[in-house]
């Protein structure tokens, strides 16, 4: 709220009160506000500055309270000694008026409170990985390794079991030790590594394809580093990390904390590259010449251990499943809340699409989705930003999905690229996908980042919620000031799936209600408990709300969802133009 817009504000109240006359007997109100004068115009109070308007107004924001009690006593001096009418009215009125606004900040003073209070009770209950902790595999042969489930550009997956992943059951062997059983005649043998024939594979085992590197640990993962970014404490051994992994922008790159939406892995470690199931029809040409004469790849590379999702990629899942409109719309929100995690620790992502997001179903059968693959991510030390100086700075991975400011950007002298906000716009284009739509980035009449305009993308399908079509364009707003954070839409989502009602209570912005909703979420969730009845991917969901809520952020998404259904309404009237 501006100071000008504050004082508008202000006279428009107070002319409303003269005009209804809803006024307390003279003595009572001129006695409260002289005890408010008193009061505030003690030294030893002590008010935080509000973050609602700028700082150079701080004085403004302190006494606040204290000029509307001055301005109040004064227009009752007036009326005692005389003096025109309309300068008491306007000294009243002005009064009043700042009185309110001063009422105003400190309700969001007591929600601001609450909101840091309901923080601090779901952020001590960190995410809790689905695997037990192990003490090993820090070693290729602590593994066994079945067949290939997946491959990209620079890396092949495959199933993998441990005994930390698998326990081992009354009178039978683990599948370690059952393999290590076939094997133990073989173990001098060329060729790919036996594994059994139907075991259960809780891990999977990324490969990364080492060309040009070397064979070194150290170049190894100074090189590969950036896949290290979701790594947890215990990835790598002691000696492993204590080496200063130099990223591709020459900084050390930070570690993600644990999400359920980001991919955690739980072991990084260099081996001798070994002749896998499939690989010399699949990847031969960046297998070592020892297995491959013709192949030029490395002898070691880099392994990174990681949870199994069987279901696939979230490509996979869409191209044989339509998930209903409830299903699609946690799936977006899981995207943004994943996202959400990524911006608070600095680090952008820059490979946002399908294929990098696996997919698992909780136990009422709705999808959990996980951001993995984090190659070609920025985590420097200068946060969200980046330097570019010339064209051979790497913006990021998937340039169908780059958003319009880092596509149209020019190199020169002291250019920045903010990614703030770029990763939240390819959620945007990816939930045309999840509602069963062409992604229009993708298709052969598709659109471009660097120059589309909104009013060229297609409509979602009508059984799409209004306020998630509002979440959607706006993510793929071109200019990045009316674009939300990822948080801010989250929490769009959140207001429209589980406080509808609340929504349409509200009046003018105020927060009564909203305050109220957020008790009562708080308290639905912490009884709910972890475990019980319902969908897990939607207590996850809540409980990341919860820990992540911010006054602010509430202002805004509130201010979007309430005002922004205009912007909506213009937006899909250049749909139905000839």
């Amino acid at each position: 709220m501006s100071v000008k817009h504050a004082l508008s504000r202000g006279l428009e109240l107070g002319r409303s009160l003269i005009q209804l006359g809803l006024f307390k007997p003279a003595g009572r109100v001129a006695a409260k506000f002289r005890g408010e004068r008193l009061r505030v115009s003690r030294p030893t109070r002590t008010v935080q500055p509000q973050t609602f308007l700028p700082g150079r107004y701080r004085f403004f924001r302190l006494s606040l309270s204290g000029l509307a009690a001055q301005l109040q006593s004064g227009t009752f001096r007036r009326v005692v000694g005389g003096g025109a009418p309309r300068n008491r009215a306007v000294f009243l009125a002005f009064g009043v008026g700042l009185g309110l606004i001063e009422q105003q900040l400190e309700e969001d003073r007591t929600s601001a409170a609450l909101c840091q209070e309901i923080q601090a009770v779901f952020r001590k209950k960190k995410f809790q990985t689905p695997l037990k902790p192990f003490t090993s595999g820090y070693k290729l042969e602590d593994y066994v390794i079945g067949k290939q489930i997946g491959k990209g550009c620079n890396a092949a997956v495959h199933e993998a079991a441990a005994p930390f992943g698998a326990p081992v059951e009354s009178g039978k062997y683990s599948l370690v030790e059952r393999n290590q059983k076939e094997t133990d005649d073989d173990n001098k043998k060329a060729g790919p590594l036996r594994f059994p024939a139907t075991p259960s594979f809780p891990l999977a085992i990324k490969m990364m394809w080492n060309i040009g590197a070397g064979s070194s640990s150290d170049a190894i993962l100074r090189s590969m580093s950036m896949e290290l970014v979701p790594a947890c404490p215990q990835a790598l051994t002691k000696e492993q990390g204590e080496i200063a992994l130099d990223g591709h922008f020459g900084t050390v790159p930070k570690r993600l904390t644990a999400h359920p939406n980001v991919i955690t892995v739980y072991r990084a470690f260099t081996a001798e590259v070994p002749l896998l199931p499939g690989a010399q029809e699949e990847y031969p040409d960046v297998l070592p010449a020892r297995l491959n004469p013709q192949g030029l790849g490395s002898n070691r590379t880099l392994f990174l251990v990681m949870k199994n999702y069987p279901c696939g990629t979230l490509r996979q899942y869409l191209e044989v499943c339509v998930p209903n409109r409830m299903q699609a719309s946690l799936m977006l929100l899981q995207l943004l809340e994943g996202v959400d995690h990524l911006c608070k620790q600095g680090i952008a992502h820059r490979d946002l699409k399908s294929d990098n997001v696996l997919l698992e179903f909780d136990r009422a059968g709705c999808p959990r989705l996980v951001i993995t693959d984090f190659g070609c991510c920025l985590a420097e030390n200068l946060g969200l930003k980046l330097p570019f100086n010339s064209w051979w700075v790497n913006r990021g991975g998937n340039t169908c999905l780059m958003a319009p400011e880092v596509a149209t950007a020019v190199p020169g002298p002291g250019v920045m690229i903010d990614y703030s906000k770029a990763d939240a716009w390819a959620i945007g284009a990816i939930a045309y996908e999840l509602f069963g739509q062409p992604n229009p980035f993708y298709s052969s009449q598709g659109l471009e980042g660097r120059t589309y305009q909104e009013k060229q993308l297609p409509p979602l399908p009508a059984a799409v919620p209004e306020d998630v079509q509002l979440v959607v364009k706006l993510l793929l707003c071109r200019n990045t000031c009316k674009r939300p954070s990822a948080r801010v839409a989250a929490n769009m989502l959140h207001i429209s799936l589980w406080g509808k009602r609340v929504l349409a209570s509200l009046n003018q912005a105020r927060m009564d209600e909203l305050t109220d909703w957020l008790l009562c979420q708080t308290a639905v969730v912490l009884l709910k408990g972890r475990g019980s009845g319902g969908s897990s991917v939607e207590a996850e969901l809540q409980r990341c709300f919860l820990a992540n809520i911010d006054l602010e952020d509430l202002h805004t998404a509130v201010s979007f969802l309430m005002y922004g259904q205009e912007q909506l309404k213009s937006l899909l009237a250049h749909y139905t133009e000839p």
